[in-house]
């Protein structure tokens, strides 16, 4: 029976990362508000209450979401770190924000940390999984890269850059504007 029991919460784990998976898609198409659990649960392949069993609500679902996102974007900088030419903040944050650029090209990751700063604003759960979120970056940022405090709060700020020139394609829109913003900034 224990054996049986471990099965069925492998099963259960694996249905929720699929969830999870599944979500991160549906919220990035329609985000936060506009998606609901029964399209979750459609497009995952399973019923709606069984969305239900694994997520108490859509709250929890998008939560969930959010920290698995930041999950990934705090693997990228990892190994980002990883992979510097030194050891030097410049080098450090230069790599991480390589590997960060090169994951934003997925843009169902992007679109879904973009409408969960859009539904912070108004949705208290929502808000604080996005204050946790960047709030371990920030900690781990700082401790990998050894960087100052303006040097790191320039590495949001250009990741935050990032976002929009990635949001609107502005490798493709060849105007003094979209040349002013992308200067210098990598982007895939």
């Amino acid at each position: 029976m224990n054996t049986e029991r471990r099965r069925q919460l492998s099963s259960a784990e694996e249905r929720r990362e699929t969830v999870l998976r599944t979500a991160i898609g549906a919220f990035a198409a329609r985000g936060y508000f506009g998606t609901t659990t029964t399209e979750v649960a459609k497009a995952a392949g399973i019923s709606q209450s069984y969305v239900y069993r694994l997520f108490p609500n859509k709250e929890a679902l998008f939560t969930a979401v959010v920290e698995h996102c930041f999950s990934r974007v705090r693997a990228s900088l990892e190994e980002g770190a990883a992979r510097s030419r030194g050891s030097a903040p410049e080098a450090v944050l230069y790599a991480m924000g390589d590997t960060y650029a090169r994951l934003i090209a997925d843009k169902d990751l992007l679109l879904v940390l973009t409408h969960a700063q859009a539904a912070a604003v108004s949705e208290a759960a929502v808000r604080e999984a996005v204050r946790t979120g960047y709030a371990r970056m920030v900690e781990y940022v700082r401790g990998a890269s050894g960087a100052a405090e303006t040097e790191i709060q320039r590495f949001f700020a250009t990741g935050m850059l990032c976002h929009l020139l990635v949001s609107l394609d502005v490798q493709d829109v060849d105007a003094p504007w979209s040349r002013t913003l992308s200067a210098g900034v990598r982007h895939y």
